[in-house]
């Protein structure tokens, strides 16, 4: 039941309290002109107060059904009332026979839907107290039980929502807690086993050259992949670290440097610049072979940006080659890199000379994104 039962709790002990009220009521004006429709009316009152004392917390009944008889009950017994008081109607002082206890539906509508069920509710019992005051001879057309209600539907309405909203935040929070301790627990464990496995692969293997060397090579890349698999930080709902991403891409021969605090971004923006610096790398693996080194480095840019360098030590880019590569139809830089990070808003720089190769990519912050806001913050805090 979580956050609700409280207020179901308390909206169970609020009708309750009407109910007697309602009693006390009826007991010093006798009755009212017809005692047995007076007190018939209380029976059903009081049976409905049990009936849903129970049912709103069971989370299988509180449906439309329920609802739909709570406030059904509450008007009957409000239009029932002139033919319990008879001439004792309108006078002054002398109230429905229900009194308070049509409140307890616009209380319960505002709970289970926020304020705008919580404002239906209360236009529903207020249309039949407004019914029972019209057809009331020379009595007063009196809007203060109208307003009261409005009010509770809505207030009450807004807290339940936001006591929802912080509940939902706060298991969230939990279920990222636990997360986390799991994954401690994993990282030490494989810490103890499969890395310390795949660091002496790599160190025998260097030792002993030929294909183990390369079986080496694979072991010390597979170990750091790891190492940034494990200690990977989750990010918020619909959004990443970037760089979790980014050192995904980590080798023997690929060095990803990023800030200590984390680089969050919308997912998508978190993809799709990554997938622009796989594009780069693989650029250098295909024109500068697998043997070259490249490095990586992002960092915040101004007003929360992100910057994203690549460098490789290659031959460089010739002169027109880029143009040329576009016009024969092969887009792997002016698609997969300027394309992608071009429609995030976001530019494309290329330095190139003998000494090798360096595209820098900027993507500005999202407008209005929590996740660019979490983004600005982190590079805040590593300045």
């Amino acid at each position: 039941m979580g956050i609700e039962g409280p207020f179901w709790r308390a909206i169970a002990v609020y009708r309750l309290a009407s109910l007697a009220y309602a009693i006390v009521l009826l007991i010093r004006n006798d009755g009212y002109a017809h005692p047995v429709t007076s007190w018939t009316i209380v029976g059903v009152m009081a049976l409905w107060t049990a009936v849903s004392a129970f049912a709103y917390p069971a989370e299988n009944l509180r449906r439309a059904p329920l609802l739909g008889l709570d406030v059904l009950t509450a008007a009957g017994c409000l239009l029932a009332s002139p033919y319990a008081q008879g001439d004792l109607r309108g006078a002054e002082g002398v109230m429905p026979v229900p009194a308070t206890w049509v409140a307890g539906p616009v209380l319960a509508w505002a709970v289970y839907g926020a304020r705008r069920l919580g404002a239906l509710g209360a236009a529903v019992v207020s249309a039949a107290d407004l019914w029972v005051r019209a057809r009331t001879p020379d009595a007063p057309l009196l809007l203060n039980g109208v307003v009261l209600l409005f009010l509770a539907g809505v207030v009450v309405g807004h807290v339940a929502r936001l006591a929802k909203q912080a509940e939902r935040r706060m298991q969230r929070a939990v279920e990222m807690e636990a997360a986390q301790r799991e994954r401690d627990r994993l990282a030490r464990g494989i810490h103890d086993s499969v890395l310390q496995v795949l660091a002496l692969v790599q160190r025998r293997g260097g030792e002993l050259g030929g294909e183990a060397a390369e079986l080496g090579r694979l072991a010390g890349e597979q170990e750091a992949a790891l190492r940034e698999l494990i200690s990977a930080r989750p990010a918020p709902s619909g959004s990443s670290d970037l760089r979790t991403l980014l050192l995904r891409y980590g080798s023997a021969r690929v060095t990803v440097s990023t800030p200590a605090t984390p680089m969050v971004l919308p997912t998508r923006y978190a993809t799709e610049v990554a997938a622009a610096v796989g594009a780069a790398l693989d650029n250098v693996r295909a024109h500068c072979g697998d043997d070259c080194r490249a490095w990586v480095l992002a960092e915040p840019g101004e007003d929360g940006a992100i910057l994203v360098s690549v460098r490789d030590e290659g031959p460089g880019i010739a002169d027109g080659r880029l143009a040329q590569a576009a016009a024969e139809g092969r887009f792997g830089v002016s698609e997969s890199i300027v394309g992608r990070i071009g429609e995030l808003g976001g530019t494309v720089e290329i330095f190139s000379d003998a000494d090798g190769t360096e595209i820098e990519l900027l993507v500005p912050r999202p407008a209005g994104s929590r996740a660019a806001k979490g983004a600005s913050q982190g590079a805040e805090g590593s300045g």
